[in-house]
């Protein structure tokens, strides 16, 4: 497995922009609970354009990728909500080749696991957006690149 602690927005800026932030929290496994996470969000103008949802018998782990991430920490520091921010690469996979084959050579070629990934749900586009490796998000995000993947910033993802 590959980690690295989370970094600054200042330690993780690159001329090409941001690197997407995903929030991870733990959630009461309870009716409601998500919802009531993201009617916070939504009352306060943030939309969720990724999540993935692990439960268990009494908790819930959900990471999720938030259009104002800033706005989110602050939101989630201010109600009490505890939570981990980590740097993620996303990359765009296009219908039209052989994308998620490609990203995922890419990657093994560069000895990079992958611990989870999930989809991302963002505005209509006719290509699919692919949360990927959590570690090291500097070095996964140069590895996809180099393939002539294109990898996203917050700012492509935020509206």
């Amino acid at each position: 497995m590959i980690t690295s602690k989370p970094k600054t927005q200042s330690e993780t800026s690159t001329p090409a922009g941001t690197p997407v932030r995903q929030l991870s929290v733990f959630l009461h496994n309870r009716v409601g609970a998500l919802m009531s996470l993201v009617k916070l969000l939504t009352e306060h103008r943030i939309e969720v354009l990724g999540l993935s949802l692990q439960d268990t018998t009494e908790l819930a782990l959900v990471r999720l990728i938030p259009s104002d991430p800033e706005t989110t920490e602050m939101l989630f520091i201010e109600k009490g909500i505890p939570h981990v921010v980590f740097p993620v690469t996303v990359v765009e996979l296009r219908e039209t080749d052989h994308s998620l084959p490609h990203a995922l050579s890419a990657l093994l070629s560069a000895e990079i696991n992958i611990d989870f990934t999930y989809a991302l749900f963002v505005r209509p586009c006719p290509t699919s957006r692919l949360r990927a490796p959590p570690g090291l998000p500097e070095v996964g995000a140069e590895v996809l690149t180099a393939s002539g993947l294109e990898v996203l910033t917050q700012e492509d993802l935020s509206r």
